[in-house]
């Protein structure tokens, strides 16, 4: 007996390319926030410092890398990008709550909520990306 036919579920690759311009925009944003912190001053703060120095780093290179990436690629490009804004955001919360290597930031400092929005949109930009670029395989 011949098996039914199961349709291809993986999303248009218009929708992957949506969805890796709007992910390359943000990280290239979250770099460049950081850059434009790391210039102003923030790169004389111990560990701060070179923390923004690798996220602008980071975050111009994911951006780069996740529009030359082969579809094949892109769940793990995408995951990481969203992992990375997913821990620039976590570091932004605690530096502004509890502190960050004894570094205490608030929501009244440039561009603390610009920054807040683009890794907070990234994260979710890139989480499903990253699962809407893993598809489905047929059976």
């Amino acid at each position: 007996m011949i098996a039914p036919s199961v349709p291809d579920r993986r999303p248009a690759t218009g929708l992957l390319w949506v969805l890796r311009l709007a992910g390359a925009a943000l990280l290239a944003a979250m770099g460049w926030i950081h850059l434009d912190l790391w210039t102003d001053g923030y790169r004389t703060i111990d560990v701060i410092g070179p923390a923004f120095l690798l996220n602008t780093i980071a975050g111009f290179g994911l951006a780069v890398l996740l529009l030359v990436t082969p579809r094949t690629l892109l769940p793990w490009v995408a995951g990481t990008g969203a992992l990375t804004a997913a821990g620039t955001l976590a570091g932004l919360l605690l530096a502004t709550t509890v502190g960050l290597f004894g570094f205490t930031e608030s929501t009244a400092a440039r561009l603390w909520w610009e920054s807040f929005w683009v890794e907070t949109a990234a994260l979710v930009v890139l989480a499903a990306l990253a699962v809407l670029g893993r598809g489905r395989r047929r059976g």
